[in-house]
């Protein structure tokens, strides 16, 4: 598992989406870095973990994520949202506070999850990736990038990133859709043991912002901020507004010292 750490103070954890690696992450990171410690994940198949032979299963994956960092904050966009979420719901001593972007637990619809896509475009993916896997990339990343302000910056961005460690493994494509296609993480959400936050693009196409307020709207101590003309990826577009709320967010949950402890201490000195 590989993964890159930059930057100074309290660490947060990145977990990126389908198909793409901890690069995607660059703008964020450079927005992040003067006041974070960022540990930048690539998943199992992706990046520089590409060899990997971990699956693409929550359980793998947030053990071996947990393994790789120390206690901190996680963040998941898109398909890394499910693997924060799992880990925040089985180790939530580890995990003190979670900021998903643009990420549900349940991705598709449902009789009582209207906001989800349908499970025909998950389909039609998968069937694409047996026939021509780079051209299923490139139109998972189109619907990414559409409807966004910026979205050739976007659509730009995401299709240099999306090669730039390497190919991605086909089986673990494969197994990302299967994932988003089939889990539902909505239960572990009244359990929470930390506060969350909910970062939504007005305009994304694959995640609707309507899906994040409803999930919000089941964790006890949760938010929902809505990024107004972004799409799928708003750190990309929007880097310092989504550096801004990650920070105001993680200010106001980090553990604080107990006074009569450090007081305590400080009688205990000779």
């Amino acid at each position: 598992m590989h993964v890159d750490v930059a930057g100074s103070g309290p660490p947060l954890v990145l977990l990126h989406g389908w198909a793409m690696h901890g690069g995607i992450f660059a703008p964020l990171v450079q927005a992040l870095r003067a006041r974070r410690t960022l540990h930048v994940v690539d998943l199992p198949g992706h990046g520089r973990s590409r060899a990997s032979g971990l699956p693409l299963a929550l359980d793998a994956c947030a053990d071996a994520v947990l393994d790789a960092v120390p206690d901190a904050p996680w963040c998941g966009w898109s398909l890394g949202g499910l693997v924060a979420l799992h880990a925040a719901s089985k180790q939530p001593a580890r995990i003190h506070a979670l900021a998903m972007v643009c990420a549900t637990p349940k991705f598709v619809v449902a009789g009582d999850w209207p906001q989800g896509m349908p499970a025909e475009v998950f389909h039609g993916f998968a069937d694409g990736l047996q026939a021509d896997w780079r051209a299923s990339v490139d139109r998972f990343i189109a619907l990414e990038a559409f409807g966004s302000d910026h979205m050739r910056e976007e659509l730009r961005m995401l299709r240099d990133a999306v090669l730039a460690h390497g190919e991605p493994s086909p089986r673990v494509l494969a197994e990302g859709l299967r994932l988003l296609e089939g889990s539902d993480l909505r239960a572990a959400l009244p359990a929470l043991r930390m506060p969350s936050l909910w970062i939504g693009g007005r305009r994304d196409r694959l995640v609707n912002p309507l899906a994040m307020q409803a999930a919000a709207a089941l964790a006890p101590d949760a938010r929902f901020l809505q990024v107004e003309h972004a799409g799928h990826a708003p750190f990309l577009t929007h880097a310092d507004a989504v550096a801004d709320a990650l920070l105001d967010f993680l200010a106001s949950c980090d553990p604080r010292p107990n006074p009569a402890t450090h007081a305590e201490a400080g009688a205990a000195q000779p």
